[in-house]
């Protein structure tokens, strides 16, 4: 007599399972994988801060921008750098406009320094999409300042 019985093992086939190797096959049967491929977040400012004895260099990027659209406002420790992008990009066959894609907007960035700033002796530079600060550090009290992009 032979016995047809198999041992029911529930997690047999957690155990063949083999991980995604990339994203990409995770959404290869999707119909949007396409679109998400060229899809780009709106921007950021990304940020290097360093610090001496006297003052902090913070070096933003904001690229793609007029210096006239950007606003750096210093109160007590906080720093807020913001600036209005726009950004715009064609693609076109003979005369047929294939693709479009605009984008307007405000980024921000905030943030907090160990040491309030000397507001009146605080300078900011903008060239080729970077924005440098140099913060001093307060020895006295102060108030906050709206710092002008040279």
């Amino acid at each position: 007599m032979t016995n047809n019985l198999m041992r029911f093992d529930p997690f047999g086939d957690i155990a063949r399972f083999e991980p995604f190797r990339s994203m990409d096959e995770l959404f290869q049967d999707f119909r949007l994988r396409p679109a998400m491929r060229n899809f780009e977040a709106e921007p950021r400012i990304k940020l290097d801060v360093a610090e001496t004895d006297q003052a902090y260099m913070v070096k933003a990027e904001i690229p793609g921008v007029k210096k006239e659209d950007i606003k750096v406002a210093v109160d007590g420790n906080q720093v807020s750098i913001s600036a209005e992008v726009k950004k715009e990009e064609e693609e076109r066959q003979g005369e047929t406009v294939i693709r479009t894609e605009r984008y307007y907007g405000q980024v921000a960035r905030s943030f907090t320094l160990a040491h309030e700033i000397d507001d009146a002796n605080a300078v900011a530079k903008y060239q080729d999409g970077v924005l440098e600060l140099t913060l001093p550090k307060q020895t006295g009290g102060g108030g906050g300042k709206q710092l002008t992009v040279n």
